[in-house]
């Protein structure tokens, strides 16, 4: 694995992680969610060492400041956690998304694939429905988010806005909020409230019908939806939750959906076989186009 530098058009460096290189014809580009990068999220590392063991290029397209780190007490476990991604900028999701697709585009790659983790997801659904560029090959969306549910779900979600509302209005933007966000995040005032804001990531309103399907409708490659069984953040059936997101794509007769026995939203304890789904679903695919 290796640390690449790529370059947004308004000058921001955004830090990935890349298993194998160009020499391989194809490469998935897994685009992470909220306080993920590939040090901390095992599911990230691991499926881009088994794509890479089998011939298949994987780029962790990392979201603004991933690699801020630092230490925080979680009084739940009673140990220190390292944290990271608790600055972000929503606003430049289809610009930092489109980064990446051209970086893999412009070092060689033929076949370009595009996933998606968590909220993750929801940035490629919003990149794919809105680029007239016909870079990307295949989409792989696991575990999206329907944001406007998730804000009746997760705690500390008003406390956290109301708090982040009057620390910008002192000039307190930049500064991290005293308790998680949603219980699991630590976030600055301005990524909480730019994250509430998301208009453009409301594209998965499956359960809250707050947000627009217009975006999934426009995705033009084909692709897999994979979810976990024990999906918390999906309702009582989170293959159902894939199966309505599916039905608003153009073709979703094209598609499939995937459902992992007894996993959870982050796939805990089940990353190895996250990750070799999502390998069996780019061979099946290129092996069915090239047959």
């Amino acid at each position: 694995m290796d640390i690449i530098n790529v370059i947004t058009p308004r000058g921001l460096e955004l830090k990935g992680a890349i298993f194998g290189d160009e020499t391989n014809d194809t490469v998935l580009i897994m685009v992470t969610g909220i306080c993920s990068n590939v040090f901390q999220n095992e599911l990230l590392y691991t499926t881009g060492k088994l794509l890479e063991e089998n011939g298949i290029s994987c780029i962790i397209a990392h979201a603004h400041d991933s690699f801020s780190c630092f230490a925080y007490s979680d009084f739940s476990i009673g140990k220190q956690r390292h944290a990271g991604v608790f600055n972000d900028d929503f606003n430049m999701v289809y610009e930092d998304v489109e980064s990446y697709v051209k970086y893999a585009k412009d070092i060689g790659f033929k076949n370009i694939i595009l996933g998606g983790h968590s909220l993750g997801s929801n940035k490629i659904i919003h990149y794919l429905g809105n680029t007239p560029d016909d870079f990307v090959d295949y989409f792989i969306v696991s575990s999206p988010v329907d944001i406007m549910h998730w804000w009746n779900v997760m705690p500390n979600i008003n406390k956290c806005c109301e708090m982040a509302e009057s620390w910008i209005k002192d000039g307190r933007g930049d500064d991290i909020l005293p308790f998680l966000f949603g219980g699991f995040s630590p976030m600055t005032a301005n990524t909480v409230l730019g994250f509430y804001n998301a208009d453009n990531l409301k594209n998965c309103p499956v359960l809250s019908h707050q947000g627009e399907t217009n975006s999934m409708y426009k995705i033009k490659p084909a692709g897999t939806f994979i979810i976990g069984s024990k999906d918390s953040v999906t309702g009582d059936s989170p293959k159902g939750f894939m199966e309505t997101l599916n039905s608003w794509t153009k073709h979703p007769e094209l598609n499939q959906v995937i459902e992992v026995p007894g996993a959870s939203h982050i796939f805990f304890g089940k990353h190895d076989i996250y990750a070799q789904t999502v390998l069996n679903c780019i061979q099946t695919h290129f092996c069915a186009i090239n047959a």
